[in-house]
């Protein structure tokens, strides 16, 4: 999977500066509560929250916000969550994909709309744009918890389903495709490794390259959109080139 290395290294970078702010912890709120209210509260016999409560104690989650999200997953006051994605382009025709979880859909899409706007994009037909991503499984995992020899813990990854296997700054990142992510939440159970963090995103299968400033514009829209409450997470197929990086990292 080339290209993907600068990409995660982007979404990780970027997910160090949402930790600094209260929307990652709303964001996994959600998803404990939904998780909760679709499959039951036992993580033993409802993946999803499982991975929702590893996500959780990831993000340095105090055990009883963890509990209490889900416990409220389970009341009948529990807020009347949907899942719901938009499709559009943004600045120099990038594809932007958006994920949401709402309990007003007017709200989110009247906001989404609003921000593609903002910036000169348009907001598309679902199904648009989904044909230019894949869908994978994203496992981070600490080095530090791996202890076992490096190619024997690769081919134990490979037999979980993963198709590819980077390792940077520390952090391993290991894909799946959408069918494996189950096999491999099991395969690092099976090996005693609890990941950083583990969810589907979309990858692009083509990346575009546009000049700095419309770069700039893109990243932009997408912190607009990452800073809505309502938004889970947002996908591009913005090229990441090397003077994009060093413009970055000025």
């Amino acid at each position: 999977m080339a290209g993907h290395s600068k990409w995660a290294n982007i979404k990780h970078r970027k997910g160090a500066q949402d930790a600094k702010r209260a929307k990652v912890f709303t964001r996994l709120i959600k998803e404990l509560t939904v998780a909760s209210k679709e499959g039951g509260p036992d993580a033993d016999t409802n993946p999803r929250l499982r991975t929702a409560i590893q996500n959780a104690k990831g993000a340095n989650m105090p055990k009883d916000t963890i509990e209490k999200a889900i416990n409220k997953g389970q009341g009948g006051d529990a807020d009347n969550y949907q899942e719901v994605s938009y499709e559009g382009y943004g600045p120099g025709g990038i594809a932007i994909y958006v994920e949401a979880t709402t309990d007003n859909i007017n709200r989110t899409v009247s906001n989404v709309r609003a921000i593609f706007t903002k910036v000169g994009g348009s907001l598309g037909k679902n199904g648009s744009i989904d044909f230019m991503f894949d869908r994978k499984g994203v496992f981070a995992l600490d080095s530090e918890t791996v202890t076992m020899d490096s190619e024997e813990f690769e081919m134990e990854l490979i037999d979980g389903g993963a198709e590819d296997v980077e390792n940077e700054e520390g952090i391993i990142m290991v894909y799946t495709s959408f069918e494996d992510f189950g096999a491999m939440q099991k395969k690092l159970d099976e090996l005693g490794i609890e990941p950083k963090s583990s969810e589907l995103q979309r990858i692009p299968l083509n990346s575009t390259e546009v000049d700095i400033d419309t770069a700039r514009k893109v990243l932009n829209m997408v912190d607009k959109f990452e800073e809505d409450d309502d938004v889970n997470q947002v996908f591009h197929n913005l090229a990441m080139t090397d003077e994009l990086e060093k413009e970055l990292s000025a």
